[in-house]
């Protein structure tokens, strides 16, 4: 069997010019004024549905899809632009004999511009329609019309982003009806983008709708948000991308003012809100470098604020402040006295917006709302040569599930606070310690690589914090502390108790437990075990 022939390119032109065009489009924004300007250059519109109507209402002249073809839109407008006299026309390589004789002898017209976005699956399924309407907005026929124009980029301009048409009206304009190569290349690379992107999410609706979070084939989508001035580090190139889901926080927050969010600060303030919204009370959480420094509940904003920043008075400074109320006027006043980075809040009165609007540089989002901590969602981290996957840590540990292991059981004032304490530790970056006394933080030590000294750095913390504000013993003396994995040893927990801890949470399940917890009893501790691990990497 003879090996098949080789394909060889027919000749691309460097300038294609538009003599017809398709348009068909859910969203018509700068729609009439691009086809007005289309139609003043003699182009030959084809369109169909909502598209034509809007044009032909507006005075523009349109073909219907239906008459160029001359086969009818069936089964409800689903088929209606899968034709060969429309694919054929976008399909054909203007300068293969081959094709242009095919073309001619079924009288296929060529399709220049291919205007098409699609359906508004991903909206249908944020507002939280039925399946059968989310179904219904899986778009077939525009995804089929953009990826044939886009593959055929070397004859036709496709556009599936109304901020595009500019560009095509100036090229046009330039170039005698005509686009360039080079443009035509960069928006079959945007088509094949929104194609893939909306496949994605599709796919992972359909995950969610059957229970499967890891599929055989992982689909991930995103639209640009913005892209940033750096990563990390200057070196480092960064952006800044939407998923569509529309969880509260830094992706749907509204930037009131202050300089253009950076890499660091995205991800600062992202993980504040999602501490934040743990609490039921009126709390404040305060961020550095994604760990929290400061962590409070209170009667109200300022009160939290003061107490959370009394557990470490220096880290805040350039750091992120998060609220789960919206922010007032009293609390403005205090985060205005120092330096800070970011504020998100729910919202914000006009008149804390006017004091903190004083601080030009300084950035206020509001996001409209709190995320949900039980909500269930993926997330990622890219490793070399793959991806890992796991669902969100959304495990929350109830009074009821405590397990009381020592002698002396906790006091109800104590157990306020354990539970405090684990679900601040859930946020800490591992090893986590969390001391804690009257719903505030009041020693943190975080990320280190053993526990122990995760335990000592939290207790000099809160030891540094007492001096800060002129008191003679430790803010850890009489407070609790939480662990966010089991103590291999009891060490950590004998820095505990030497800070002047009075009661423990941890998951538990070392093979040293009995140890641990003979230690805790020694040293009159009260200790719970949770079943519940908070490691976070």
């Amino acid at each position: 069997m003879s090996a098949p022939a080789q394909y060889v390119p027919s000749p691309t032109p460097d300038r294609a010019k538009i003599g017809r065009a398709l348009i068909s489009v859910s969203d018509k924004a700068g729609l009439i004024d691009f086809g007005r300007f289309l139609a003043g250059r003699g182009v030959e519109i084809l369109s169909t549905g909502g598209s034509a109507k809007a044009l032909r209402d507006a005075g523009i002249k349109v073909t219907e899809v239906s008459d160029h073809t001359g086969f009818p839109e069936i089964m409800d407008g689903r088929v209606k632009t899968l034709q060969p006299s429309i694919h054929g026309g976008i399909l054909g390589r203007r300068t293969d004999k081959t094709h242009a004789a095919e073309m001619a002898a079924h009288k296929i017209a060529p399709i220049d511009l291919v205007v098409v976005n699609l359906y508004p699956f991903e909206a249908t399924v944020a507002r939280g329609a039925d399946v059968a309407t989310c179904v219904e907005n899986i778009d077939i026929g525009g995804p089929a019309l953009i990826r044939a124009a886009a593959k055929n980029h070397d004859f036709v301009t496709v556009v599936v982003d109304p901020a595009d048409y500019a560009a095509i009206q100036q090229e046009m304009e330039a170039n005698d009806g005509a686009t360039t190569l080079a443009l035509r290349r960069k928006l079959a690379a945007t088509a094949f983008a929104r194609t893939g992107s909306y496949d994605a999410a599709i796919a992972q609706w359909f995950g969610q709708q059957l229970d499967t979070p890891f599929p055989s084939r992982l689909a991930i989508g995103g639209s640009l948000v913005q892209s940033l001035r750096y990563g990390e580090n200057p070196h480092q190139r960064a952006a800044f991308y939407s998923d569509g889901s529309q969880r509260p926080g830094v992706a749907t927050a509204r930037v009131v003012q202050g300089k253009e969010l950076s890499y660091n600060n995205l991800g600062d303030t992202e993980a504040a809100y999602e501490a934040v919204a743990e609490f039921d009370q009126p709390a404040v959480v305060i961020v550095k470098h994604a760990n929290p420094c400061g962590v409070a509940v209170g009667p109200d904003l300022k009160t939290a604020y003061l107490r959370a920043f009394r557990c470490d008075p220096v880290s805040p400074f350039g750091g992120i402040v998060a609220m789960n109320r919206p922010l007032d006027a009293p609390l403005a006043d205090e985060l205005a006295k120092i330096f800070l980075e970011v504020i998100i809040a729910p919202d914000a009165t006009e008149e804390a917006q006017a004091i903190i609007g004083k601080k030009k540089n300084l950035r206020l989002l509001l996001a409209g709302g709190l995320p949900d901590p039980a909500t269930p969602r993926m997330t990622f981290k890219s490793i070399a040569g793959g991806i890992l996957l796991q669902t969100s840590d959304n495990g929350h540990v109830s009074r009821d599930a405590l397990k009381v292991v020592t002698k002396r059981a906790p006091t109800a004032k104590e157990l306020d606070d354990l539970l405090f304490a684990f679900r601040v530790c859930k946020h800490v970056k591992s090893n986590a310690i969390v001391y804690a006394k009257d719903g505030a933080t009041v020693g943190i030590g975080a990320g280190q690589m053993s526990r122990v000294d995760s335990s000592r750095i939290a207790a000099w913390k809160a030891e540094e914090a007492a001096k800060a504000a002129g008191l003679s013993e430790s803010l850890a003396k009489g407070s609790v502390v939480a662990s966010d994995a089991f103590f291999p040893f009891a060490d950590g927990l004998l820095a505990a108790a030497a800070a002047g801890a009075t009661a423990v949470i941890q998951p538990g399940g070392s093979m040293r437990d009995a140890e641990v917890i003979a230690a805790a009893d020694d040293k009159g501790l009260a200790m719970v075990v949770t079943g519940m691990r908070h490691f976070r990497h």
